[in-house]
């Protein structure tokens, strides 16, 4: 009760004490909303077959040993996750330790950034089996069917500088330099004369073999650097160079005009469900990698699309021969001709019969009609991408950041499903 001012007399409050240790009572079943997503993603992900990942867990019943957290925990914080738009493993282990829908999903269960990390990271082949999965669950219902795809193509900044990239002179510079730190380091750690403990020394000898290492692969990419630059009959338009923090990464052309260290992200999506079929991730151009995921499509499902939609990037005259020998239609737009009195549609005495179906086939309404699905399709899926916070790989290596699209994958035909069933 308030006492009147200027009655001589203290106000009586209740204050703050941040001393005393209290117990707290923590119903997380009751605390999480019915309709939240992360109860969805759970019950998505106790649908997919985990028993790859669980092959791999050396803790057995029997024998001695801590034992590891359950696959289906770490795969539901990644894929809420990137609902989220996160793609930070610290800060999901921060996240599961004060979020509600995070601290649902451990269930009590302590999960660090390097628990999260090597998931991800070290699983690659593992998600590439569950995108596998995410569609194989919709094509046995009968909500997905492989007959149209559209392909695509997007810029994803590399976790790299651009100031990284350097010539093979430098590199070589570079390699030597490295070599004799690690040696240092070395007889430091054997003689204990270095500054600091032991631990601190072996720290720093394997940050300085990290980088002897991104040194020597970035020397080896150099190689496939300059076969790249060859142009204009063979002659080199710049010195090629590669990066030393991620020597995978190249330098592409962005969407808004600009030069970056990038890496190219393919993806192949049916056009009716919006559904993620194949997905691919590297430094070459677009039009080398049609065939290598119509490829993928078949390995995957057992099926080959019968329409292939892609844009003028994606596809080259070989492609389309190659495309229309498998029985696959290519839906792709006409190239302007260099002469302006030769039409795009007609044909040249060096096409084969499958480039001439296709140059008489984009020249009709119908095609050009079936054409406008591929860019209702891929720029829906890029933007889906984008929002889940897909701007910049915060890995380095095709390896580790085909990974993170894969799970990227996984999360859109989760969404799917979920809008289809």
């Amino acid at each position: 009760m308030q006492e009147k001012p200027g009655d001589g007399k203290a106000a009586r409050t209740v204050e703050a004490n941040r001393l005393q240790s209290r117990l707290v009572a923590l119903d997380l079943e009751g605390m999480l909303d019915e309709d939240h997503q992360a109860r969805a993603v759970w019950a998505y992900v106790e649908r997919l077959d985990l028993s790859a990942f669980y092959d791999r867990i050396g803790a057995r019943e029997g024998s001695a040993g801590r034992p590891a957290i359950d696959p289906r925990i770490l795969l539901s914080l990644w894929i809420l996750a990137t609902l989220d738009g996160i793609g930070s493993a610290r800060e999901i282990e921060r996240l599961s330790e004060h979020h509600v829908a995070y601290e649902w999903i451990c269930g009590g269960v302590h999960v660090n950034h390097h628990t999260l990390s090597d998931f991800r990271n070290l699983s690659g082949d593992l998600l590439n089996g569950l995108l596998t999965q995410s569609v194989a669950l919709l094509m046995a219902s009968g909500l997905v069917e492989l007959r149209r795809v559209a392909q695509d193509g997007m810029k994803v900044r590399a976790s790299a500088g651009a100031s990284s990239f350097r010539t093979g002179a430098r590199l070589k510079a570079f390699k030597k330099v490295a070599r004799e730190q690690v040696e240092t380091l070395a007889r430091e750690i054997d003689s204990d004369t270095g500054a600091g403990n032991k631990r601190q020394q072996s720290a720093r000898k394997r940050a300085a073999e990290s980088r002897a290492r991104r040194i020597e692969r970035a020397l080896k990419e150099l190689k496939n650097a300059e076969e790249r630059k060859r142009s204009n009959n063979g002659k080199k338009k710049t010195k090629p160079r590669a990066s030393t923090t991620d020597p995978e990464a190249r330098v592409m052309k962005m969407a808004d005009g600009g030069f970056r260290p990038a890496f190219n992200v393919h993806l192949v999506t049916e056009t009716k469900s919006k559904v993620i079929v194949a997905v691919e991730v590297n430094n070459d151009a677009d039009s080398r990698t049609m065939i290598p995921l119509a490829d993928q499509m078949n390995t995957r499902y057992g099926v080959q699309a019968e329409e292939w939609l892609a844009d003028g990037g994606c596809s080259s005259l070989s492609n389309i021969d190659e495309m229309t020998k498998r029985g696959q239609t290519v839906y792709a737009p006409l190239r302007r001709r260099q002469k302006a009195d030769r039409k795009p549609s007609d044909p040249l005495r060096s096409d084969s019969e499958g480039v001439r179906k296709w140059r008489k086939r984009m020249s009709t309404s119908q095609a050009k009609k079936i054409y406008r699905e591929r860019g209702a399709t891929a720029e829906l899926v890029n933007a889906w991408f984008r929002r889940q916070g897909l701007w910049q790989f915060l890995v380095r290596g095709t390896k580790k950041a085909l990974a993170v699209v894969l799970l990227h994958a996984v999360t859109n035909n989760m969404q799917r499903a979920w809008a289809v069933i």
